[in-house]
C-alpha cells in the first residue's frame, strides 16, 4: 500500500505545479485540454488516494513507519523516474521540437 501511497503522491506534484502555475498538463479528466481547475483537481485526487492508502496500511498495525517509509519512497521514485523516461521519449505533455 505503501508504494501505491508514493507513486499516487509523486503523480500529484506536476499537477499541483500546473495548477499553481497556470498551465495545462494532460490528466485523465479532460486530456490533453486540462487546464489548471482540472489539474487542481487530480492533483487533489491524487493525494486523497495516497493519503487514503496511508491510513489504511497504519490501519493494519503491527508496522513501523521505517518499513513503510521506505516502499513509499520507492514508490514516489519509480513513478518520478518512470514519468522523466517517458516524457523524455514519449512526449505526452509538449510539442516534441
Amino acid at each position: 500500500m505503501s508504494f501505491a501511497a508514493g507513486a499516487l503522491v509523486a503523480n500529484s506534484a506536476p499537477h499541483l505545479a500546473t495548477a499553481v502555475t497556470g498551465r495545462r498538463h494532460m490528466t485523465p479528466l479532460a486530456g490533453r485540454r486540462s487546464g489548471p481547475a482540472v489539474n487542481a483537481v487530480w492533483a487533489g485526487l491524487n493525494l486523497a488516494g495516497g493519503a487514503a492508502l496511508l491510513q489504511a496500511s497504519r490501519r493494519r498495525g503491527g508496522r513501523r513507519w521505517d518499513d513503510d517509509l521506505v516502499a513509499f519512497e520507492a514508490g514516489y521514485l519509480a513513478f518520478a523516474l518512470w514519468m522523466a523516461a517517458s516524457e523524455r521519449f514519449l512526449p505526452m505533455n509538449h510539442d516534441a521540437h
